[in-house]
């Protein structure tokens, strides 16, 4: 893996830019060969004002159909571009102007020395929205909801995410991507039933690797819809025996809300722990 870049070049300064986005028509963060990519939609606005190429850094880089409205990047941009009277919420106005609306710039600010938007990062917090027992839902909520088709209980999910806490080798949760490492540190696994009738998942990590919290959906879900034991969810666990991929729950359920960072004074450690421990693979 190439060293990461932890400062701007000189005449360059570094952009923290907050982002939300509507991942259904996206193929994930990551660019990719003739497919719509937020990255590529990114970067291409970002160049268009700052008439050069950039490349972004991002805390989490989304699967595709995955939401987001917390997401995190960080981009160094020359200095030139504000010697006029050229400021950030004038930036976000033009950026907005370019991008589709179904990813829009929340905020953009100066990053703090030794910020880097992915290594700098202490954990990312997803939510899973299902809808059971095949009930109807509403047209507003078809893009960010999963349906389900039998009954689930909220006490047994629990039980059976409660398994899966700690750290530990997610293999058998996580697409395998070579150079990657599937140790994680999960934070938390909790579900909830909304008011309105939805199953909600607060899942949090230092780190997920490649399709983790839509396979840990999919396995819990075995068990609280009675197919599965609990004791299967800690065999997999242990065995790092891979969930089959039809039992990994869709997309369009997840989405990435908030990404937490150390003080300004401890980022650039942070950043090179990280990078000193991991390899590629981190969302």
């Amino acid at each position: 893996m190439a060293m990461p870049t932890l400062f701007p070049e000189s005449g360059f300064r570094r952009l923290r830019i907050d982002i939300a986005y509507d991942g259904t028509n996206f193929f994930g963060w990551a660019t990719q060969p003739e497919k719509r990519t937020l990255q590529e939609l990114i970067e291409e606005a970002i160049a268009r004002i700052s008439q050069r190429d950039v490349q972004t850094i991002v805390a989490g880089r989304t699967d595709a159909g995955v939401h987001a409205t917390g997401q995190v990047i960080h981009v160094d941009v020359p200095d030139s571009i504000f010697d006029g009277d050229l400021r950030y919420k004038d930036l976000r106005y033009k950026l907005n102007r370019i991008l589709d609306e179904d990813v829009r710039i929340m905020n953009i600010s100066d990053a703090p020395e030794g910020f880097h938007a992915r290594f700098s990062a202490l954990r990312r917090y997803y939510s899973y929205k299902i809808l059971d027992n095949n009930d109807v839902i509403a047209p507003l909520s078809r893009y960010d909801v999963a349906s389900w088709y039998r009954p689930l209980d909220a006490e047994r999910m629990n039980e059976a995410s409660k398994l899966v806490l700690g750290h530990h080798d997610f293999a058998a949760f996580c697409k395998f991507k070579v150079g990657g490492t599937t140790i994680r540190t999960l934070e938390k696994y909790e579900w909830k039933r909304s008011e309105d009738g939805l199953l909600v998942a607060d899942v949090v990590a230092d780190a997920f690797c490649y399709s983790m919290v839509r396979n840990l959906v999919g396995a819990v879900v075995c068990v609280a819809d009675g197919r599965k034991e609990l004791s299967w969810i800690a065999e997999l666990l242990a065995n790092k025996e891979r969930v089959s991929d039809s039992l990994v729950f869709p997309a369009r359920g997840l989405s990435l809300y908030k990404v937490d960072y150390p003080s300004d004074d401890q980022l650039l450690e942070r950043a090179r722990v990280t990078i000193g421990r991991r390899g590629d693979g981190t969302h």
